[in-house]
């Protein structure tokens, strides 16, 4: 569907023209019409699908058409994290360039100055608030944000806010809305958690779900089935056999994060390291030399898996498998874009065979196996139906580790799941 058969608004059609884009999405397609009616939204999409412009482009239609209380927040959206307010704003302002639609990214981390600009928007009533929930409800608390006349109240990302704890904020500023405020709710995924929200925000929603997108066919996936003290040998001897330009080191937690970090600085390349105790200012430095070419590795927390726009990144590597499948679809889709060739390499701990299993089951199909280096000992022997086979070249034999001594490699425990964007990103 294009388009101009589903917006009104010329400037808005005109603007799209320009940027030729005439078809939708179908996120967009699906979107569009539920918001131009009124309607609250559920929608399951993921990043890739288009879902920015599917909530901003008929907001920003609505509101150049007029009608709306001047000097007033007539919309707020909700992001996890300030890289994904920041790229929600940048659409924004490419949307609303020819329109008189004013908008602000309010997010922590900043200086003075900012938070200072951040305020006087605030009060002056910007049409569209992006914000992170922490930084709004503080300027909330000073008083002098008016939200009583906010007529869209649109969470992103709404499963990883609630998974990064921000559930009581969000409620917070939901009470500062008028109870006929229009609610949309994009979310990668619809655990329980996000269900119970749904309910309690939402009125009579349409609920609008995607097939969960699967990574770009030019990335090239492979995964070692290894124990956890092999994974940074193997990755420094494929660092030496092929130098790093631009790579994404994937994991778990901040601290492993930072002692990766430490490891890799003894190495003759640049490296960054990317988790939620920097600030914002060391956060836009690492990224602005990243783009330069001044660092070549940045090793980050999944905060980076979301929300960044970089199209030449040759490499994502997972040093720890991710808990969600949807993470490693996030996680290895910031390569191969803008239909360049990429490559994904995940390092697979006996403990976290599991979670490759159901990355699998995600897929629909096999991550290939590559094999662990001779000089790094024997590999694991994955013996259970729910994880996936070892393919090393002791596969059949006992298991070994490095130090010879023998260890079981009887049933992994079972566990439960855990409880960019242009028009088309």
């Amino acid at each position: 569907m294009r388009f101009d058969e589903l917006l009104t608004n010329d400037s808005v059609l005109d603007g799209l023209w320009d940027m030729h884009f005439d078809e939708c999405t179908p996120i967009q397609e699906h979107t569009i019409p539920a918001v131009l009616e009124g309607r609250d939204v559920l929608a399951c999409a993921q990043t890739g699908t288009g879902k920015t412009a599917a909530y901003l482009l008929p907001v920003i239609n609505e509101l150049a058409e007029g009608g709306f209380p001047e000097n007033a927040v007539n919309c707020v959206v909700m992001a996890p994290t300030r890289e994904l307010a920041q790229q929600i704003d940048r659409q924004l302002q490419g949307f609303a360039y020819f329109m008189p639609v004013s908008g602000i990214a309010v997010y922590g981390g900043t200086d003075g100055v900012t938070y200072d600009q951040q305020r006087k928007s605030l009060k002056a009533g910007a049409d569209v608030v992006i914000a992170t929930p922490g930084r709004l409800l503080a300027h909330l608390s000073m008083g002098y944000v008016d939200l009583s006349r906010v007529s869209y109240f649109i969470l992103d990302e709404a499963d990883r806010m609630l998974d990064m704890g921000f559930y009581d904020d969000i409620m917070q500023i939901y009470s500062h809305l008028p109870k006929e405020t229009q609610v949309l709710m994009f979310s990668a995924t619809m655990p329980p958690k996000i269900q119970q929200m749904a309910k309690k925000i939402l009125k009579n929603p349409v609920e609008i779900k995607l097939a969960v997108s699967k990574p770009a066919e030019k990335i090239q996936q492979s995964s070692y089935i290894c124990y956890e003290a092999q994974k940074m040998p193997i990755l420094k001897k494929l660092f030496k056999e092929n130098p790093p330009q631009r790579v994404i080191i994937f994991s778990g937690s901040k601290l492993k994060v930072k002692t990766l970090a430490r490891e890799f600085r003894r190495m003759p390349f640049k490296v960054a390291e990317m988790h939620s105790d920097l600030d914002q200012t060391a956060r836009d430095n690492v990224m602005l030399d990243f783009k330069a070419g001044k660092t070549q590795v940045i090793i980050a927390t999944d905060i980076l898996s979301r929300g960044i726009d970089i199209d030449d990144i040759e490499m994502v590597i997972n040093y720890d498998v991710p808990r969600d499948p949807e993470d490693y679809i996030h996680r290895i889709g910031r390569t191969a874009r803008a239909d360049r060739d990429g490559r994904a390499v995940t390092f697979v701990s006996p403990e976290e065979a599991f979670r490759l299993k159901r990355i699998e089951k995600l897929l629909e199909k096999e991550v290939p196996r590559e094999e662990v280096p001779a000089e790094f000992g024997d590999a694991p022997v994955l013996q259970s139906k729910d994880t996936a086979k070892g393919g090393g070249r002791n596969h059949g034999r006992k298991d070994r580790g490095n130090s010879g001594k023998r260890r079981r490699s009887g049933r992994s425990r079972r566990r439960g799941p855990k409880a960019d964007e242009s028009l088309k990103s």
